[in-house]
């Protein structure tokens, strides 16, 4: 049987776990949290996404849409399959929520959670059209890589495998999102307008990083399974995000676009 401060003791020197048997309740508490946290986002994500395939604007849009969708849809098959060994009733997994639900676009949750599904709350909001689906790609996509490369390194093995293979794909998935906005925009979409959709999704796509005083987060340093804050993970990903909307010349809200020598750098 394992005990908890032999549990922790052995995580924080850098051991990790490889099977259900090796935890302890608390521990397997969040680690379930944590992984369903994961699915419902890439059920409800993958969802939404599916709405907006026929709103591509020729059909190697709309074929790149449906192949991130069974991406998403695959993605959450493999950390169910992971659930399932400790004892999760992954039949009815499926049919628990709707999960293309979404909230009315003016409400905006900050990071308070909503009752019922464990999806980010990103994915309750709603997508208005095709160029609005691929700002919040493209912003939300770099969100999750952020995300992903911090849980590759969590100490339950099984987990930071899988992990570890979904997120190449869910890198090209952030590109995508890009090149998707490169297109629109060299095809004259109004600038304005996507900038009016940045604006929308920055903060919601900031609040997907939760809130480092959260007791989940005190329990998920401890167990090693994250160990980065909100706002160390929040600059990983303003570093990425800010050049990339420098390079389409749209501003991240809150940070003035300026020109310097010629080159556009954000302050």
């Amino acid at each position: 049987m394992v005990d908890e401060e032999g549990l922790v003791s052995f995580v924080t020197g850098g051991g990790r776990l490889s099977a259900p048997d090796n935890v302890t309740p608390r521990y397997r508490g969040e680690l379930m949290r944590l992984m369903a946290i994961f699915v419902d986002s890439e059920m409800a994500g993958a969802s939404g996404f599916a709405d907006c395939i026929n709103l591509a604007p020729g059909l190697k849009e709309r074929i790149t849409a449906t192949r991130i969708v069974f991406d998403k849809f695959n993605h959450a098959r493999q950390v169910l399959d992971l659930m399932e060994q400790f004892g999760a009733n992954t039949a009815q997994y499926v049919g628990a929520h709707p999960w293309a639900a979404r909230l009315d676009r003016s409400v905006n949750l900050g990071t308070r959670r909503m009752d019922g599904d464990m999806r980010l709350n990103v994915f309750h909001y709603p997508i208005n059209g095709w160029v609005d689906s691929v700002v919040m790609n493209c912003l939300m996509g770099q969100a999750t890589v952020v995300q992903l490369e911090e849980l590759t390194r969590g100490s339950y093995q099984p987990l930071a495998d899988a992990l570890s293979d979904i997120l190449p794909v869910e890198k090209r998935h952030a590109e995508l999102g890009e090149h998707g906005l490169r297109a629109a925009l060299d095809g004259g979409h109004d600038p304005t307008d996507a900038q009016a959709s940045v604006n929308y999704w920055y903060s919601r796509v900031a609040d997907s990083f939760g809130s480092t005083s959260s007791d989940h987060f005190a329990q998920h340093r401890k167990y090693s399974l994250r160990q980065k804050g909100r706002e160390e993970l929040i600059a990983q990903w303003q570093n990425l995000v800010h050049p990339i909307l420098s390079g389409f010349g749209l501003n991240a809200p809150g940070h003035a676009s300026m020109e310097i020598d010629g080159q556009v750098s954000l302050q």
